[in-house]
């Protein structure tokens, strides 16, 4: 069921148009209940600051509201990156908005986590499908964080966009991976890597939204979803209403305003990650939101010339893995096999497609980072290495005739040759 929705024709949609469906979705329907909201974090482009000071006024009448930051695996937020993350002063959280709870996801703590029940291998091998590899789990544990069994209703307010992982971002991934634990977050993120970027990304349905929401079905409390398009940083649709049904209207509105199609493969692309990717865990979608438009043999260049860090909680891991396409990681399995299956997933995402020729790994395109980590780091993980002083954006402007594509602000639109 879908209780409000609106698409901008052209452009985006005004504030009125906002605050307007927000009040024909939302307005009266969890009065007097205690209301979890997952929010993103500042990884996703979004007027969360706008939405967040509208749903606190919308939402007055229930008994309790909280913001829990689905973070996955991302590193928590300080309370000074919570208050910048909704756009609220430390003197409005201590006033205005004191009633207002403002928490992190815990992924590793599992004293924050409960489980929803098991899913056994008959159940991942009829998910995954043809994609289905010994190297997946036997059984997943679905350990969510605890609290939502503490309210008594959860609303999801988040953009969809293609994503590399489940094809289609938003809606129940907001649950898993968002706020689960590492089983789920490790199970998805390698089957999704079983699936490949090319074959998974801008795809709505695929086996890991099939895992995602077979997970969801079983959380007993209810859930209302704020599905957003975003263009830009503003909003081109909204729909509120059934997890699912919500879902899936944003996923094909976002499939028309976030995929570009090109007409013929780039041998070169200046991808250019934006300060919101402060790791390379995330910056990385630099790389993945172009490779299906690039030819084989050719470059993307990861241009992040303010990236200093690898990841903050898998960095370890994946400085012993580097990154490497799928059929070397599976040819070398006994040797990655202790690593969490996340990060070898994150491996794979980022080196790409290609295949093993005599024992040699032959990636279809080259990635190359060009930030502040030095030639060595490059080196040991397996990545082509560019001072970012040396680039001038100006010079890759404009060449698309020549093969060569600028985008200035990537990670979040997917560029895609028509078939």
């Amino acid at each position: 069921m879908i209780y409000a929705q609106t698409v901008a024709q052209s452009g985006i949609l005004s504030e009125e148009t906002v605050r307007q469906t927000l009040v024909k979705g939302l307005a009266g329907r969890f009065k007097g209940q205690k209301v979890l909201a997952l929010i993103p974090d500042h990884t996703r482009s979004l007027p969360l600051p706008l939405l967040f000071r509208m749903g606190v006024e919308i939402l007055h009448d229930v008994r309790q509201l909280d913001f829990m930051v689905a973070l996955g695996t991302h590193p928590p937020l300080s309370e000074e990156h919570l208050n910048q993350l909704v756009g609220i002063t430390a003197e409005e959280r201590r006033t205005l908005y004191k009633h207002i709870g403002l928490l992190n996801h815990a992924w590793d703590d599992p004293a924050t986590l409960t489980s929803l029940g098991v899913m056994e291998q008959d159940e991942i091998k009829a998910l995954a499908g043809a994609n289905w590899h010994p190297s997946l789990p036997d059984i997943v544990d679905i350990r969510i964080n605890k609290a939502v069994l503490d309210y008594d209703a959860l609303l999801i307010l988040g953009p969809t966009f293609p994503h590399e992982v489940v094809g289609m971002s938003g809606g129940a991934k907001y649950l898993f991976p968002g706020i689960s634990g590492p089983d789920m977050i490790n199970a998805t993120h390698w089957l999704g890597a079983l699936a490949q970027v090319v074959g998974t990304i801008g795809i709505k349905e695929t086996p890991v939204r099939a895992m995602i929401h077979a997970a969801a079905r079983r959380l007993p409390t209810p859930v209302t979803l704020a599905a957003l398009v975003v263009t830009g940083h503003d909003l081109a649709g909204m729909f509120i209403g059934d997890l699912y049904e919500a879902w899936s209207l944003a996923a094909d509105l976002s499939a028309q305003r976030n995929i570009i199609w090109c007409e013929r493969p780039y041998q070169r692309v200046l991808s250019w990650a934006p300060a919101m990717y402060d790791e390379l865990w995330t910056a990385a979608k630099a790389m993945y939101k172009l490779e299906p438009a690039v030819a084989v043999g050719g470059e993307v260049i990861i241009y992040a010339p303010h990236l200093d860090v690898v990841s903050h909680v898998h960095g370890r891991y994946i400085y012993e893995v580097g990154y490497h396409i799928l059929p070397y990681l599976l040819h070398n399995w006994d040797r990655y096999k202790h690593i969490p299956l996340g990060v070898l997933a994150h491996s794979t995402h980022v080196r790409g497609s290609g295949v093993m020729e005599s024992g040699i790994e032959k990636p279809n395109v080259k990635v190359t980072l060009a930030s502040k980590l030095p030639a060595e780091d490059c080196a040991q993980l397996n990545l082509g290495y560019m001072d970012p002083a040396t680039i001038d954006v100006t010079t890759w402007q404009n060449r698309e005739d020549e093969g060569v594509l600028f985008v200035p602000k990537a990670g979040e639109i997917l560029y895609r040759c028509k078939p």
